[in-house]
């Protein structure tokens, strides 16, 4: 193949990608998060959310979507990461997968954060409405 056909393939690439939402990364798709325009977006079988946490509520729950993140409160109190552990095991019900399939991509120590769920087999009504 010609550089030029390999150069107009990638540009092909490109658009396709922007459409998508996705980067390209060398060869590799990965999914942008900028991007998203509500509060989650699904990068293959991984769903990606993006979380407005509250630490020491009354009780554990999944609120209502605000603006581009969701809102979730955990009664644990926020000391060294640990709401965000407690928030990364309720959820892992929620969502039935194991707590070792939700990654925090950023914020571990922030009320704004960053999840990555792998595969789950159960979504919380505030998505499940959407997805219809």
């Amino acid at each position: 193949m010609l550089r030029h056909e390999a150069h107009q393939g990638l540009a092909l690439d490109r658009k396709m990608a922007k459409k998508n939402k996705v980067n390209i990364v060398g060869e590799v798709e990965t999914f942008n998060p900028k991007k998203m325009k509500s509060f989650y977006g699904w990068d293959g079988d991984v769903l990606v959310l993006n979380v407005l946490g509250t630490p020491s509520a009354k009780k554990d729950a999944i609120g209502k979507p605000k603006g581009t993140q969701l809102k979730i409160s955990v009664k644990a109190a926020p000391v060294a990461g640990k709401a965000t552990d407690y928030m990364v095991r309720f959820l892992a019900k929620e969502f039935g997968v194991a707590k070792n399939d939700i990654e925090v991509v950023f914020g571990r120590m922030n009320v704004n954060k960053q999840l990555r769920i792998k595969a789950p087999t159960k979504l919380p009504r505030s998505i499940a409405q959407l997805e219809k």
